[in-house]
């Protein structure tokens, strides 16, 4: 396959899992049965600033990315997009889908966000282009403070979400499985996702190195269920 072709191929195959992570975090919403972690603290500061759900998503992902300059992380443009395109995508589907009104229907859909959001985590990892801001605050703290990847990544966890509960963000029953069943979730299918005849290990087309340390950590901590709650 031409080197161009694959590189449009693996930016359809982000673009795409971008847009589905956004859309599993707003299944996980409209449930209403608690959210994963930074989507608390997101729901916490819809109440303190005027603006959407997809909007803070943005903003926050952007004020994340000022901490990455102390830790000395570098941002891929899988990092930058990440950044931009998972709020709008949420927007549109909060937009679109109505909060069920019996308990049963509700679960039905938090399962079904829970479920798109391993295989959205899969598919935009595998393009190969890195992770989010959020796993590169992880990956700074692990290699500027020498933490554990695993103590990095709960010490945020457990800080976005009691500070999201603090703002009133639906914390739940579904956020303890979401911290518990994502990464044995995401793990299987990562594989998958990185075996397209465009994929970077098929053509040769290796990322970055900046790009390539938050994947490897992201990786790490998927098979880490009690830490492993967000990885956009």
């Amino acid at each position: 396959m031409p080197r161009s072709t694959a590189l449009t191929l693996r930016f359809v195959q982000l673009f795409v899992g971008l847009f589905l992570y956004g859309a599993s975090t707003a299944l996980q919403v409209r449930a209403v049965v608690g959210v994963s972690s930074w989507t608390v603290l997101t729901e916490g500061l819809e109440h303190v600033v005027p603006w959407s759900f997809g909007v803070i998503t943005v903003v926050s992902s952007g004020v994340i990315l000022l901490f990455w300059i102390p830790l000395r992380q570098k941002p891929g443009i899988g990092t930058l997009l990440n950044a931009l395109a998972i709020g709008p995508s949420a927007d549109l589907v909060l937009w679109l889908v109505p909060t069920p009104a019996d308990l049963a229907s509700r679960v039905l859909l938090f399962a079904a966000g829970l479920a798109l959001l391993a295989v959205a985590t899969a598919f935009y990892i595998g393009a190969g282009f890195g992770t989010g801001a959020r796993d590169g605050l992880m990956v700074g703290l692990h290699e500027r403070l020498g933490w554990p990847v695993w103590v990095a990544r709960t010490v945020i966890e457990v800080s976005v979400v009691v500070v999201g509960w603090l703002l009133g963000g639906d914390v739940g029953v579904g956020t303890v499985i979401a911290a518990f069943a994502i990464g044995p979730m995401v793990q299987p299918l990562m594989p998958l996702f990185r075996r397209f005849p465009w994929s970077p290990e098929r053509t040769g087309a290796a990322p970055s190195a900046q790009e390539a340390r938050p994947a490897t950590a992201a990786s790490a901590q998927e098979a880490r269920p009690a830490a492993a709650s967000e990885v956009a």
